[in-house]
């Protein structure tokens, strides 16, 4: 049986008599959301009984039949609001409403010979452990030195300036650059629909191992609040209580290690939102560690004696971003239908920020001037 979805609410725009469902405007880097186009069309008065695929082919500039059939079998085709089938015959006053995964365009993609640390790959898929620091793709202010200029050279793909090659269309989901961890990239259209429908149907399997400020009061909980861009600082996201803006985002957290003034925790992620964790995180009024956006990079917990705002300026060196990675990634794969689960160890930075907490932690001092 065919997963479906829920097509949410959007605002529309006629462009050539198909319509682009807008909705909120999404600079994502983690916003599964924001990896996809929604689009309607609506069946013209004097069209002949036809196929819904070949309807959608014709209708649709730059995307194939055969691409048409994989989203349709992914579920992302509805026709009258019920799911459709690739045979289905649709008729004058018909309405088709579907979903594409974003194709990024207009930035020129060259390859670059960078070292990438491939944790597994075959011939539909591989998984890439991202360090921190690193750009996913090009974009205003990062055009060389991204993980796709990296994935173009290691693929032997290149883009345009106008280009519409749908491969480089790789990327299914993206982290921040301060972000370290596991992404999976799609090697081909089939690979790419089924993954991208598994994120947007938030079926994948995502954990994260964060430090933030402070001392959690429960082992374990789940943070459940709309984000939505902060009309004070476009740049930030924020968390609509009412849920009456943003988007619905749930975060489940685990306490790993406490040690008083800080806390490590993992984090796993029911949705996808931009900045889902560290904006979750700081809304319970635990920032996540020297995560400047979000007040993180100050001193939220601890003592006013000088030795200790030295000891974090020294941690603050030693991981000198959010502390925050993408531990673990699970997916249904596209072609086994096995379910595969990869674990990426933390990195060093974090790891010795960890060790210098419990040291500070398992000592405690009598703090002086």
């Amino acid at each position: 049986m065919e997963q479906e979805f829920m097509f949410p609410a959007e605002e529309e725009s006629a462009v050539d008599g198909l319509i682009v469902e807008e909705g909120e405007e999404s600079a994502s880097e983690e916003d599964e959301q924001g990896m996809f186009e929604h689009f309607r069309l609506n069946v013209d008065k004097g069209q002949t009984p036809l196929r819904v695929d070949k309807y959608m082919a014709c209708h649709l500039m730059d995307t194939s039949r055969h691409r048409v059939q994989l989203a349709i079998k992914n579920g992302y085709v509805k026709v009258n609001d019920k799911p459709a089938k690739a045979n289905l015959i649709v008729r004058p006053g018909d309405v088709i409403r579907f979903v594409m995964p974003y194709e990024r365009r207009g930035f020129e993609v060259l390859p670059e010979n960078i070292p990438l640390d491939i944790v597994y790959e075959d011939e539909d898929l591989l998984v890439v452990n991202k360090p921190a620091g690193m750009v996913v793709h090009p974009g205003h202010g990062h055009f060389e030195g991204t993980l796709i200029n990296a994935l173009s050279y290691h693929l032997g793909i290149t883009q345009g300036p106008d280009a519409k090659d749908e491969r480089m269309g790789v990327l299914v989901h993206r982290i921040d650059m301060d972000t370290s961890g596991l992404l999976v990239v799609a090697k081909n259209d089939e690979s790419q629909l089924d993954l991208a429908g598994q994120f947007f149907r938030h079926t994948i399997e995502r954990k994260y191992v964060a430090v933030v400020w402070g001392n959690l009061k429960e082992d374990e909980g789940t943070i459940v609040g709309n984000i939505g861009r902060d009309p004070n600082d476009r740049l930030r996201f924020k968390v609509y209580p009412e849920g009456d803006k943003g988007k619905h985002a749930v975060t489940h957290y685990r306490v790993i290690e406490r040690f008083g003034y800080v806390t490590v925790v993992e984090c796993r992620l029911e949705t996808g939102r931009t900045h889902q964790i560290r904006v979750h995180m700081n809304h319970i009024g635990h920032p996540l560690f020297n995560d400047e956006r979000y007040g993180g990079s100050e001193i939220r917990k601890g003592t006013i004696y000088a030795k200790y705002k030295q000891f974090i300026r020294n941690c603050f060196e030693l991981c000198p971003r959010q502390a925050l990675h993408a531990m673990t990634l699970g997916f249904v794969h596209p072609r086994t239908r096995e379910f595969i689960r990869f674990d990426s160890p933390l990195p060093a930075d974090m790891q010795a920020l960890i060790n210098k907490w419990r040291d500070y932690a398992g000592n405690m001092p009598s703090e002086e001037e």
